[in-house]
């Protein structure tokens, strides 16, 4: 992969994480994740996370000032000199020319995009139903992937939790903020040729071969 940067795009429960998790262990890049970033500010009650607290259990995206500062900070971290994947940003036009610029500025060049394309249905299913360990991290969906026992992890027997903000009418709104903020990134990319498409309604396992044999090529 001669690429320095990888962007993922997908509304939310499209697999950006998963995949994220999955491409950075196989390449020995680091994720960047955003929206962990930002969470784990709300929990330490940290002046970043107060700011972010309102907008994120809104369903509201948190404002650039805010999620630019510690994106460009993250990617001047030591791990990130031959690469890393961004996860869960940009998410606006704005962000994606602030990004163009700090990565030119920073010798990344220009990023592979990818797109990973899920139907609104399955989404919805995918984050009412999503409950995480709250001991190792690990993510099950009572619809598509139920742990053995209800509300309990099968791998250390941690309590399962719901984030906040993956009720339906919560949901909903993320889906509308993306569709009317994100979607057009799809475009901007697309003109610089950067942008791959994929189908995420398959099984996960089966969707992260074809990412690893996709950017193996580039």
């Amino acid at each position: 992969m001669r690429s320095h940067a990888l962007i993922f795009l997908g509304a939310p429960g499209a697999g950006k994480g998963t995949q994220a998790r999955e491409i950075a262990r196989a390449f020995g890049i680091p994720q960047i994740s955003t929206g962990d970033m930002l969470r784990d500010a709300v929990k330490k009650q940290t002046p970043l996370g107060l700011a972010a607290k309102a907008k994120m259990e809104a369903g509201e995206l948190v404002p650039d000032e805010v999620v630019c500062g510690i994106v460009e900070e993250r990617i001047g971290e030591p791990d990130c000199q031959k690469g890393f994947i961004l996860d869960g940003f940009p998410r606006t036009i704005a962000q994606a020319e602030f990004v163009d610029r700090v990565l030119q500025a920073k010798g990344h060049g220009r990023p592979q995009v990818l797109d990973i394309e899920v139907g609104e249905d399955v989404l919805l299913k995918r984050l009412t139903g999503r409950r995480t360990c709250s001991v190792c991290g690990e993510i099950y969906n009572i619809y598509f992937n139920p742990p053995k026992q209800e509300g309990v992890c099968d791998k250390d027997g941690g309590k399962l939790l719901e984030r906040a903000d993956d009720n339906e009418q919560t949901i909903r709104q993320r889906l509308e903020a993306y569709h009317r903020q994100t979607h057009p990134l799809i475009e901007h990319y697309r003109k610089q040729g950067v942008l791959f498409s994929i189908d995420g309604n398959r099984d996960p396992d089966v969707i992260t071969k074809d990412l690893r044999e996709l950017f193996a090529q580039k």
